[in-house]
């Protein structure tokens, strides 16, 4: 009976930063026009699963990632409801591996917060909302995948 091959080492798992993956978050709705590589947001509300595309999802800082909710229909309310969230970005120019963070999000509440994060949105994303009338949204990120390993958590 032969063993299968080892497979590639898992690495260790830190804890979370978030700014070693801004490059790759930020510049993924610009890298590739053509191609999905913006995130991909899932919410759940009332038990019935959701995914929204989020060209403005960001690395807010070393705990957080953030977006502007331009549409506020389905994840805006889902959040709300159950504000736990997952969200995957592949970004093959920047990096080969599809990361996905888990945490819990919150519709921001403070205007100069709000700002902040308008501030930080690509314009690509500022000319689909010209009137600015979304909302920021500001996810507390509690463990980060890359492929089938968790490579950060709290």
């Amino acid at each position: 009976m032969t063993s299968a091959p080892p497979g590639p080492p898992i690495p260790p798992v830190t804890a979370i930063d978030l700014t070693a993956f801004s490059d790759i978050v930020d510049n993924a709705r610009t890298d590739h026009e053509q191609a999905l590589t913006t995130g991909l947001v899932a919410t759940s509300n009332d038990g019935q699963p959701d995914l929204a595309l989020k060209g403005s999802l960001m690395v807010w800082d070393k705990d957080h990632l953030a977006w502007w909710e331009r549409s506020k229909r389905e994840t805006h309310d889902a959040v709300g409801a159950n504000p736990r969230v997952a969200i995957f970005v592949r970004n093959p120019t920047r990096d080969r591996r599809t990361l996905r963070f888990y945490g819990t999000a919150q519709i921001v509440t403070d205007p100069e917060v709000r700002e902040r994060v308008w501030s930080h949105v690509r314009q690509i994303e500022k000319d689909m909302d010209k009137d600015k009338q979304g909302v920021a949204v500001i996810v507390r990120v509690d463990r980060v995948r890359a492929g089938p390993f968790d490579i950060q958590r709290r």
